[in-house]
């Protein structure tokens, strides 16, 4: 059967991930881990002095831990939200007056200077428009579905997808099958109708193979390539070379 639907990760895929961090130095800014962390310990500290610095940022790494296990191993993505409550529970305190603007300070901080795009993602997506139906399958690990569609819109490419599949909205993280079923039940394809682009071969190219997808493998920005990988259906290192690749691929 023949491909119906592509859809894409989101990180290293559309946008190169941490390219944003040379624009955040230029302003003066701290990175984001940094800026991450200083926001939930000043946040904590300033209704909880007592506490104590390395207090509150053991609590943050508990929490960042807790959602390292969530998204590895049991395959969801709590939301910002949930996993800063995490470390306020860790430190057995109840949300502060400054919590929800917390929340939005770790969302945004992406949204307010993003990543640069991946080189060739725009003329791909062009070229895609109107043969497939075309959607994305991203987990979210800080920056919400929400934010990463107003980067989308940001940089022009909103319109040529049909269907978004984020993890803080699904319940659900690559490899799970739960995404690829939204993902197909959005499109409107069936699983052997469906390939998948990313550049985790533990997430983008064992999940849509153990689906019954077909899985497209993008080294364009890194290659994350290591001996007993999964093998993908295709293997592309420009996304100029993706549709020509597409169309050529006969299962």
């Amino acid at each position: 059967m023949s491909i119906r639907g592509i859809t894409f990760d989101f990180w290293d895929t559309i946008v190169r991930d941490d390219t944003d961090e040379p624009k955040r130095a230029a302003a003066g800014l701290p990175t984001k881990a940094q800026a991450r962390v200083s926001t939930f310990v000043e946040e904590v500290l300033a209704h909880h002095p007592s506490i104590g610095e390395a207090a509150a940022k053991a609590a943050l790494e508990h929490a960042n831990a807790t959602f390292r296990h969530n998204w590895k191993v049991e395959h969801h993505t709590p939301c910002v939200a949930e996993r800063l409550a995490v470390g306020f529970d860790h430190l057995g305190i109840d949300r502060t007056s400054g919590f929800d603007g917390l929340v939005d300070a770790w969302e945004m901080m992406e949204v307010d200077i993003s990543p640069d795009l991946v080189p060739g993602i725009e003329g791909c997506l062009k070229r895609l428009q109107g043969r497939y139906k075309i959607g994305i399958i991203s987990d979210a690990i800080v920056t919400p579905g929400t934010g990463l569609r107003q980067i989308l819109r940001n940089y022009g490419l909103f319109q040529y997808f049909d269907h978004f599949v984020f993890s803080d909205e699904a319940g659900a993280a690559k490899p799970a099958a739960l995404v690829f079923d939204v993902a197909t039940a959005g499109l409107g394809v069936a699983a052997n109708e469906l390939a998948h682009v990313g550049d985790r071969p533990a997430n983008d190219i064992a999940g849509p193979n153990a689906y019954g997808s077909h899985s497209v493998l993008y080294t364009g920005v890194i290659d994350r390539r290591a001996s007993g990988d999964p093998v993908a259906s295709i293997h592309v290192e420009h996304m100029d070379d993706l549709p020509d690749a597409i169309e050529g691929f006969v299962q």
